[in-house]
């Protein structure tokens, strides 16, 4: 009995984590100075009653480190706080989706960001940057793995993003596709996780042998490196908008052209993202 308990205990609380009731670790207050909520189990609704003023960004995990530095700097400019809900691009658009509550939208990939249109949960979009995919192997290559194609090699531990909840997992999931490699590779998965930072960890951990990044998040002290062929098939546009809902548009709005001007592209360059326009990814299309 105890044990069914436990069980529907464990199933309500996974399920109010999907909807973004719940959300353990992923919500942050920045009002210039203040910073909160990191550790703590908090909820859209508590973040926004105790900063109703600010807007709500909801933005890629893997942006997290660019968006907090640009929010910062916005709010140092224009005095309108903000507040952040960072997570991998599915469980983003499930939250919007069902809170309705929110006011930007900042997506790894245009794919991400196009469902979110389709669904009727943002507006017109403005590129920013490029998530350019990147082989990682743990520090001198001790696998000795030379390609991606090499994840298929039995023996390997690799690490990759899941495929419903992260953009890089969509997109190893259909470069492994157009290899012919994904059943073999699949074998070698030993964790998959619903964002890009928790395999930074891993890598960074030495738990798993490679993975499949991006050019922004690579530690150089725990990581070499190996290019994608045919890397530009698979460059993800990182996308931006106001949502639909937004009780404050113009403030909104305010924000998505801040992020979008050359100071807030400047911050993305600095954390690693080539500028959306480099004449090295001008053939990619979002």
């Amino acid at each position: 009995m105890q044990s069914k308990v436990t069980r529907s205990i464990i199933l309500a609380l996974m399920s109010l984590v999907i909807a973004g009731l719940l959300i353990p670790g992923a919500l942050a207050a920045d009002t210039a100075t203040q910073s909160a909520n990191q550790s703590s189990n908090v909820s859209i609704d508590d973040l926004m009653a105790k900063n109703p003023d600010a807007l709500l960004i909801y933005a890629g995990a893997g942006l997290k480190k660019a968006v907090q530095e640009i929010g910062s700097s916005f709010t140092n400019e224009t005095g309108i706080p903000v507040v952040y809900n960072f997570q991998g691009s599915g469980a983003l658009l499930t939250q919007m989706d069902i809170t309705r509550k929110g006011d930007v939208l900042i997506a790894g990939g245009s794919d991400a960001f196009q469902k979110a249109e389709d669904k009727g949960l943002v507006g017109e979009p403005q590129y920013l940057a490029y998530h350019v995919p990147i082989v990682t192997v743990q520090k001198g290559n001790p696998k000795n793995i030379t390609s991606i194609e090499d994840f298929a090699n039995s023996g390997l531990k690799i690490g990759l993003g899941d495929v419903k909840a992260t953009a890089i997992g969509l997109t190893g999931d259909n470069l492994f596709k157009d290899l012919g490699i994904a059943d073999d590779v699949e074998k070698n998965v030993v964790v998959r996780t619903s964002t890009i930072n928790e395999l930074v960890s891993a890598m960074n951990a030495g738990s798993i042998d490679a993975s499949l990044l991006t050019l922004d998040q690579i530690n150089d002290k725990t990581m070499d490196t190996i290019p994608v062929k045919n890397v530009n098939d698979y460059v993800l546009v990182v996308s931006e908008g106001t949502t639909t809902f937004s009780k404050q548009p113009e403030n909104a709005q305010k924000f998505v052209d801040y992020t979008a001007s050359d100071a807030g592209k400047a911050v993305f360059k600095k954390f690693g993202f080539p500028i959306y326009g480099d004449e090295e990814y001008k053939d990619v299309k979002p």
